[in-house]
């Protein structure tokens, strides 16, 4: 065991950004601490760490919506470790469709992981750190939290409010300058999220072009752990996307439904309704990557179908 070896702990590390968090911090001979709702996923995750060259791993089943819980799994991982050093906030669940549509406790569900749960973890972990004076909190936060999408209320509010509480959080502990807050804001990412998620509007999801590995979000998290300027926007698509949004309000509004329903949307798939994974872990479903296919080719496919319901329509 390195005596550099840090200790990192990781909520969602049971799939997606999370578990390729936990995969590259354990690469780097890491003490990885696993934090998700599901103990099969993170025993599978674990496994794999230890395979990668993890100093250590420690498995914690916790919902970091329940502050109870997270509490829990933060003493556990302090009284194993004596420190943390590192602590990334992945965990995250989407629901599709208006808000009149969603039903309360799955509207609510996304709020309550998405914004609560890493208020949840920072107000745990922060009395560590600042009796250090060390260490780092990265949240991952979305392209969602700088723009307006159609049907994603809940996750558009959550992942604005995130960006809230990290201001607030770099606000309130500058009298801790060893303490580093991170932000890093994916746009298309390949993980399950999209196929995990509640759907109760007229298509399902499914990551925009142009879409990242979980690997690439994952090292950006890591280096905004050291620096905290080496976060932000994770691709030049995102800074395109903010700048029609914040300059030309008019335009973005007008197009962004059509665009949307082509490039962010799986227009052939059936349409499932339900909760998801939002209200609890469907652990069958968690993997490192989504694998729905070539972003560009089901963009294509969106197209032809939804020109073949105009046409319908039009008969």
């Amino acid at each position: 065991m390195s005596p550099s070896s840090r200790v990192v702990l990781v909520t969602g590390a049971s799939s997606g950004i999370g578990e390729a968090v936990a995969r590259q911090a354990a690469a780097r001979g890491d003490h990885v601490v696993l934090l998700a709702r599901g103990r099969g996923a993170l025993e599978r995750v674990a496994a794999d760490c230890e395979r990668l060259g993890a100093a250590t791993t420690l498995v914690t089943a916790a919902d970091v919506g329940d502050d109870r819980q997270v509490s829990a799994a933060v003493a556990a991982a302090v009284a194993a470790h004596g420190r943390l050093d590192v602590v990334v906030s992945c965990a995250g669940v989407v629901a599709y469709g208006r808000i009149t549509d969603v039903p309360v406790e799955v509207f609510d569900g996304v709020i309550t992981t998405n914004l609560l749960g890493p208020l949840n973890l920072a107000r745990h972990v922060l009395p560590v750190l600042r009796d250090q004076d060390s260490g780092s909190v990265v949240l991952v936060g979305s392209l969602i939290g700088h723009i307006g999408v159609p049907d994603m209320a809940a996750y558009v509010v959550s992942k604005w409010g995130l960006r809230g509480l990290v201001r607030q959080l770099r606000v309130d502990n500058r009298d801790r300058p060893g303490v580093g807050f991170g932000y890093v804001a994916p746009g298309g990412v390949d993980t399950p999220i999209y196929r995990q998620a509640a759907t109760y509007g007229d298509a399902v999801g499914r990551p925009p072009f142009p879409v990242a590995s979980p690997e690439k979000v994952a090292g950006r998290v890591l280096a905004a752990a050291d620096r905290s300027w080496r976060g932000g926007q994770v691709g030049v698509a995102n800074q395109l996307i903010r700048f029609g949004f914040r300059t030309l309000p008019w335009a973005y509004d007008r197009l962004v439904g059509p665009l949307f329903a082509v490039a962010a949307q799986d227009q052939v798939a059936p349409v499932v309704r339900g909760p998801g994974n939002v209200l609890e872990s469907r652990q069958e479903g968690n993997r490192l990557r989504g694998d729905q296919g070539n972003a560009l080719l089901g963009t294509i496919l969106n197209v032809v179908e939804l020109g073949r319901r105009r046409l319908r329509r039009g008969h």
